[in-house]
């Protein structure tokens, strides 16, 4: 599937007059060029996608009825691991960065690369090792981990499966992590165009550069815990486990020390793009541009002071617990002035609801909702109740996949005809990111009635009052899988099929749309010397766009 992919990209994305370049597939693997990193990572990150979809649908199918139906509960623990760690760490956090990032940051800012092609090339070869290192635990004696994505002690420390590869996998994806954070703030910082100053960036570059310091500053704890669990159990010292005179909880303020701030590497840039679409599809500059930017800043500083609010009923101190709620709401006050900046963006603006656009549409909607429900969990009441329910699974859904993932879907409908060159047929990737609306809501909605009437979370099995809400989330996901075939099989068509892109289909003003598509091989012919404000839409006077 990857390289049949990488075919089809390579016979797209080099059309007559493009590059001079070698083509195949080591010319593809071995290069340092930003764009065809970005379309290796995109080609990784989609099929472990794939193979996460596929183990929720089967999580979801055990799940139909109560009692055993497809798998035992032993299988039914690795699959969730095996969702949990694949969807977290080979999807969600590099998606948006490391496969848009990698492509269009240095083209918004003018450069013709980023500043270290050669550690852009060994992220992505960190990304393919540390996800070799998952596999295989897949086929070793003990089988894959089946101590939940989060690895909580004693779990990982006691458990006969393989959870030292899988650790070693989590640390080895975050030196992918920190080496495209390291390039993407150096880039923006040493490589803008002439006349590119700071509140001259569009807004997804402030994103990345807000994610590059997330990633960069956080991303080592996580390292240093996996590294100490995997001597804990291979030596038996004592750092966690109880039973050898070590502290679970230490285990828990360093795991949520970074997998907060975490959330913040992968909903960051989905708000950078959302930025983007919402401005070209309404022809409007942004509403309180300067706003939008100082907000990224904010949600990734104090993104990292809020983690013990996942620790409420772990034996924190009153103190401790009111410091830790009080700071949760506060981080939500930024996310709330990207949201309403966006709304009052789209107001009287000239709206043209393509795909992209209403990918956002969705957005907004479900990461609003998983937004609001979060605010019910940083409350310390109502999280005593709630905690470790199914509504925390809810709000965690909304949030990443109605969030994260649904910006992946709407940048790849943004800039796909940029990136290889290829339109896609607008009325099925409409019809695919409706069915993936209403899929998305019949999936994870049951899951806040589950979980305020008591149905633990991470179960194998249930009481029979919780069936009917089971079956009917279970319904969705099987709607979710036909809605994601339909937009991946739309995209992948248009990838071999798909009619020939205009350099600026959808109307756009930052600088992707002033070259052609595909992009040549170095960007520009000359570095541009940047004039107008960043959305400055009196630019498209004299320019040609649109798909006609």
């Amino acid at each position: 599937m990857a390289n049949g992919t990488i075919a089809l990209a390579e016979k797209s994305f080099y059309q007559e007059g493009t590059t001079k370049r070698k083509t195949g597939l080591f010319s593809w693997i071995f290069s340092t060029d930003h764009k065809r990193i970005g379309i290796l990572y995109l080609t990784s990150v989609t099929f472990f996608f794939v193979c996460g979809v596929i183990l929720g649908e089967l999580m979801r199918l055990e799940l139909i009825a109560p009692g055993p139906t497809i798998v035992n509960a032993e299988t039914y623990n690795r699959f969730f691991t095996l969702h949990g760690v694949i969807m977290i760490f080979l999807f969600i956090i590099p998606g948006i960065p490391a496969v848009f990032g990698n492509f269009f940051l240095p083209i918004q800012i003018g450069a013709k690369d980023v500043a270290f092609p050669r550690l852009n090339l060994l992220s992505w070869w960190l990304y393919v090792i540390g996800a070799v290192f998952a596999l295989t635990s897949l086929y070793l004696p003990g089988g894959p981990a089946d101590t939940g994505w989060t690895f909580y002690i004693p779990y990982s420390i006691r458990t006969g499966t393989n959870v030292s590869y899988t650790l070693m996998a989590a640390f080895i994806l975050g030196f992918s992590s920190i080496l495209t954070g390291l390039n993407f703030i150096t880039t923006v910082h040493r490589m803008r165009a002439p006349g590119m100053s700071f509140f001259k960036m569009p807004l997804n570059i402030w994103a990345l550069y807000a994610t590059g310091w997330v990633q960069v500053v956080a991303t080592p704890v996580i390292g240093i815990t996996m590294l100490l669990i995997i001597i804990e159990r291979t030596f038996g010292v004592g750092i966690f486990d109880p039973a050898l005179g070590g502290d679970p909880i230490l285990y828990q303020h360093m795991f949520w020390i970074y997998s907060h701030p975490a959330v913040y590497i992968m909903i960051l840039p989905a708000m950078g793009v959302v930025s983007e679409i919402i401005a070209t599809f309404s022809r409007r500059t942004i509403f309180g541009y300067k706003a939008v930017a100082y907000s990224s800043l904010a949600i990734a500083f104090f993104g990292y002071l809020v983690w013990a609010h996942h620790m409420f009923v772990s034996g924190l101190s009153e103190t401790a617990a009111i410091v830790f709620s009080f700071l949760t709401f506060i981080v939500a006050i930024p996310s709330a002035i990207k949201v309403f900046n966006w709304v009052a963006t789209m107001y009287k603006g000239s709206i043209d609801p393509r795909t992209p656009f209403l990918w956002v549409m969705a957005f907004i909607f479900l990461f609003s909702i998983g937004g609001l429900t979060g605010l019910v969990l940083g409350s310390l009441a109502t999280d005593v109740h709630l905690h470790d329910t199914y509504f925390v699974v809810g709000h965690f859904h909304f949030v990443m996949f109605g969030g994260t993932g649904t910006i992946f879907f709407a940048a790849l409908h943004y800039w796909f005809p940029k990136m290889f060159g290829k339109m896609y047929n607008e009325k099925i990737a409409k019809i695919g990111v409706g069915l993936f609306f209403i899929a998305f809501l019949t999936l994870y909605f049951p899951m806040f009635l589950l979980g305020y009437n008591g149905m633990p979370r991470r179960y194998f099995d249930y009481l029979p009052q919780f069936h009917t809400l089971h079956f009917i989330s279970t319904m969705g996901a099987w709607l979710m899988f036909i809605a994601l075939s339909i937009v991946i099989g739309n995209l992948l068509y248009a990838l071999k099929k798909g009619k020939k892109a205009p350099a600026n289909p959808w109307g756009g003003v930052t600088l992707e749309w002033h070259i052609p598509s595909p992009p040549p091989l170095e960007n520009f012919e000359e570095i541009p010397n940047v004039t107008h404000e960043p959305y400055d839409f009196s630019q498209l006077e004299g320019m040609e766009y649109g798909t006609e």
